[in-house]
């Protein structure tokens, strides 16, 4: 027997998706928290540690291009049991990992689960939150930086040193949060398709499609490349391991909530296009000047700096891609968010490959961040005009 929509109860359902967007947000902090004190016990190099991170991206690419059709299929409550569950075991099964293999294959399944859940919950508040379905979504994305900025506060300040304790903590709540959603009532299968394919031609033959997808796969690369390697950097530094995960979490994460608090009134009165591109511009600065410091209170102003910076730019994208093409627009999102992902995949490859076996040179591998910046400002420049016509 299905639920109408009457049926079911609204601040639950909120309730339910806050609380995994809140440990997608954790698990997208925990790599950068744990790679210190991985890369000490198992001797891990950059390069092994930028392969460490390809396979979480691969585990969420993996779950952006499959997870529709399960989701269309089968509910979202299917789709949100099984990436918590999959979270759940990876979290409980990391800390007794043995080597380097079974750590790559706990963080893939980790990024397996995350990917259902940036999807499923996203899908869950749209369809509830239909009437402002743009400020429900954002609001519900400030949950993902409490989570990002709990995560690397957490490993400083309560579980110093014990990266085992932090994973077990997250999986409990994780866990709690499984329960949740187990009997929280969710909306039936909808069975429609987003995707045609009668239409997809069409769909790919539009040029902002590449572009918004080339800016989001940027942008994304520079926002993992900062939760994955800043406090691996600060450390290098010479700073000490809970000083430099205090400013990830205090400097980077508060930032991005913060950003995102803020932006909202903005985003009224000016155009989306507009908002990011100067977000490009300040990510441009405010990265290169975070590398140019070893002074934690200059290193963490320049970083909360960068958050604020980057904030608006996931969410905002999306709304452009929504604007851009109001037929087919899963379709469109989902192709863009994938993107995102491969820009997470790649860019922690690249700072490893060129940091190589030695840490003292991922202040030069870093330079990839503010480089990825200006490369979205040309990106921004040329799409203007197309989303314009569109």
């Amino acid at each position: 027997m299905t639920s109408s929509p009457a049926a079911l109860s609204r601040p639950r359902l909120i309730l339910a998706a806050i609380f995994a967007i809140l440990v997608y947000g954790m698990i997208a902090a925990m790599l950068g928290t744990l790679l210190p004190e991985l890369s000490k016990k198992f001797n891990l190099t950059p390069d092994e540690m930028g392969t460490i991170a390809f396979a979480q991206a691969l585990g969420l690419i993996v779950a952006s291009v499959s997870v529709g059709p399960l989701i269309d299929n089968k509910g979202k409550k299917t789709g949100l049991l099984l990436g918590l569950a999959l979270i759940a075991a990876s979290l409980f099964m990391l800390p007794n990992a043995t080597g380097y293999s079974m750590i790559l294959v706990w963080i893939a399944t980790l990024g397996l689960g995350g990917g259902i859940i940036v999807t499923a919950a996203n899908a869950l508040v749209s369809d509830i939150g239909e009437e402002k379905r743009a400020t429900v979504l954002n609001l519900l994305n400030l949950f993902f930086g409490l989570g990002g900025l709990l995560t690397p506060l957490l490993g400083a300040n309560v579980f110093t040193g014990n990266a085992i304790a932090l994973c077990y903590f997250t999986a409990a709540l994780t866990a709690l949060t499984l329960a949740l959603h187990t009997f929280t009532r969710m909306p039936p299968p909808s069975g429609e398709r987003g995707f045609k394919a009668s239409e997809a031609g069409s769909l790919l033959a539009r040029p902002p499609l590449y572009l918004l997808s080339l800016f989001l796969f940027l942008y994304v690369a520079c926002e993992v490349g900062v939760w994955n390697w800043l406090a691996k950097h600060l450390i290098a530094q010479g700073l000490p391991e809970s000083t430099a995960l205090n400013i990830l979490s205090l400097g980077f994460a508060l930032g991005l909530l913060l950003g995102r608090v803020a932006v909202s009134p903005i985003l009224i009165k000016v155009p989306a296009p507009t908002v990011t591109l100067a977000a490009a511009v300040l990510m441009m600065v405010t990265t290169y000047g975070m590398l140019q410091t070893a002074d934690p209170t200059a290193a963490a102003a320049l970083v909360f700096l960068a958050g604020i910076a980057m904030a608006p730019v996931f969410p905002t994208t999306l709304a452009m891609v929504g604007d851009a093409f109001p037929r087919m627009t899963a379709t469109a999102m989902g192709i863009v968010i994938t993107s995102g992902w491969i820009g997470l995949a790649v860019s922690s490859k690249i700072i490893g490959g060129i940091a190589g076996t030695d840490a003292a040179k991922l202040k030069t591998a870093l330079l990839v961040l503010p480089a990825a910046s200006a490369v979205m400002i040309v990106v921004n420049l040329a799409l203007r005009p197309m989303l314009r016509k569109a």
